[in-house]
């Protein structure tokens, strides 16, 4: 089979619960939004998720692409998996343990004191992602998709059918003081921390549905196959770390950089806007999902170069449509946050670009993990984490929000032209950059002339800016549609 159509028909699999989940997990914004006055209550949320995903990357230390790498060179499949179960297990075990044990303290040192809850279930919700990460990543070295793609809908169901029951209804129930038995379920002092209880009960039935996955007469740990995993996977854990710092300093930043005052309804608006980005999101993480053990499977290929230059440039033309399609569309696009939360609307271009420049540097990273190089890939991840750092500290004071939004831009940038610097050294591909650069720059200079058309009327406008689309899709036929066809 054609390993494009192979790795396209994964990316939909992949993508198809990806995008159901994260279409319904979307829905919940301007359900916080709108439910919560406050953009400080949103604020609390997009705070805690973003040490969620920082921790999340801590608990799993790099053992996923580990196990990919060595499930494709080791010729017990089987002991490669188990060595990374009991690794994950016994030491999500040892880290979660101080967090239940001081919460009260921690919950003070974030300014929530009072809220060792939230403390609590934010470390369970890490705890039981990281257990579950071993067997997800051999459902996705197996291509068993479509077992992925299930149990992922299934804790998304759980998770948003929870947040509907507590904040939607027994929240109502208890504000229209009703004195019913669900009114008596909602405490006020918990408010948005039920959106991590949610989250915690989903990730138990997860867990649950992993079972089978799990169990096994015996665990074949190998102690030194499990150093040479550690070797491999620990650069990726500073990787992984620096990509958080990347993603999610940002939010705590502006927390503790902007006045009290403001902080928090800052937080919680970018937080909001963050999340418009989403398509461009959802593609990439079904890309991700489907493309790491595509990767590594490939690598025996006698044309594996070819693929992988093949796969960017598809990658970049499918990212730019998402890019552009979603700007002309902003017009109706804003409505899916609440009123108070559109003054940060200006930082969605931006924060799609950077996504889009991050999925680039993902597709150039290869290099360094096909050839045991992982060392330049934490390098490459801590330069980009300080210019991170720098810029948010030169920025948030100056101009807010909009500075964080450019940061990660310039960062991801960053990362994406000095890992196609040093992939060439090391393990070059011809990657199609001519033609890539032009199809994004004509994607951005058709954004940039969309927001000169104002007509002074929704529906005109809506029109005439989704006109643009038609010369872009057809331009990208014409040059790419004779190949695709012959493939």
């Amino acid at each position: 089979m054609n390993p494009l159509k192979k790795l396209a028909g994964q990316t939909a699999v992949y993508g198809l619960s990806t995008i159901l989940g994260r279409a319904i997990n979307y829905a919940l914004v301007p359900f916080y939004t709108y439910l919560f006055d406050a953009p400080a209550d949103f604020g609390t949320n997009t705070e805690f998720f973003a040490y969620i995903s920082f921790l999340n990357v801590i608990f799993t230390y790099g053992m996923e692409t580990a196990l990919f790498n060595f499930s494709n060179s080791e010729p017990d499949k089987q002991k490669v998996y188990h060595t990374a179960l009991v690794s994950v297990g016994v030491s999500t075990l040892v880290l979660v343990l101080p967090f239940l044990l001081f919460a009260g303290p921690v919950s003070g040192m974030l300014r929530y004191p009072g809220h060792a809850d939230f403390i609590i279930w934010c470390i369970l919700i890490v705890g039981t992602d990281a257990v579950a990460a071993v067997p997800f990543a051999k459902l996705r070295e197996q291509n068993k998709a479509r077992r992925f793609a299930a149990i992922k809908l299934v804790n998304i169901f759980v998770n948003v059918l929870l947040n509907l029951f507590f904040i939607g209804w027994c929240k109502s129930e208890y504000e229209h003081g009703t004195g019913s038995f669900w009114a008596g379920l909602y405490n006020p002092n918990i408010g948005i921390g039920y959106a991590f209880v949610a989250n915690l009960a989903a990730n138990m039935v997860s867990l649950l549905l992993l079972l089978p996955d799990m169990r096994a007469p015996k665990y074949d740990f190998d102690r030194e196959l499990w150093k040479r995993m550690m070797r491999y996977a620990l650069p990726l854990l500073v990787v992984g770390l620096a990509g958080m710092v990347n993603e999610t300093l940002d939010r705590v930043l502006l927390k503790y950089m902007l006045p009290e005052s403001q902080a928090m309804t800052d937080v919680g608006i970018y937080g909001a806007c963050y999340k418009i980005a989403i398509l461009m999101t959802i593609f990439r993480m079904a890309f991700q999902y489907a493309a790491e053990p595509f990767f590594f499977a490939q690598q025996k290929e006698g044309e594996n170069k070819k693929v992988y230059a093949r796969v960017m440039k598809y990658f970049v033309i499918a990212c730019s449509i998402i890019f552009l399609g979603t700007m002309v569309n902003m017009s109706w696009i804003q409505y899916l946050v609440g009123t108070e939360y559109r003054s940060g609307l200006g930082v969605v271009p931006i924060l799609l670009l950077a996504n889009l420049a991050l999925g680039i540097y993902f597709n150039l990273s290869i290099w360094y993990k096909l050839t045991n190089r992982t060392m330049f890939g934490a390098w490459l991840t801590l330069a980009g984490a300080a210019i991170t750092v720098g810029l948010n500290i030169f920025w948030i004071p100056r101009i807010g929000y909009m500075g964080s939004a450019w940061a990660t831009l310039i960062c991801y940038s960053f990362m994406a032209i000095a890992s196609y610097y040093f992939g060439q050294k090391y393990f070059p591909v011809k990657y199609s950059v001519r033609r890539i650069l032009t199809y994004l720059a004509i994607a951005i200079g058709l954004f940039l002339l969309s927001t000169l058309i104002s007509t002074g009327s929704f529906w005109p406008d809506l029109l005439l800016k989704n006109v643009l689309l038609v010369p872009y899709l057809l331009l990208l036929w014409k040059l790419e549609g004779p190949a695709l066809r012959k493939k």
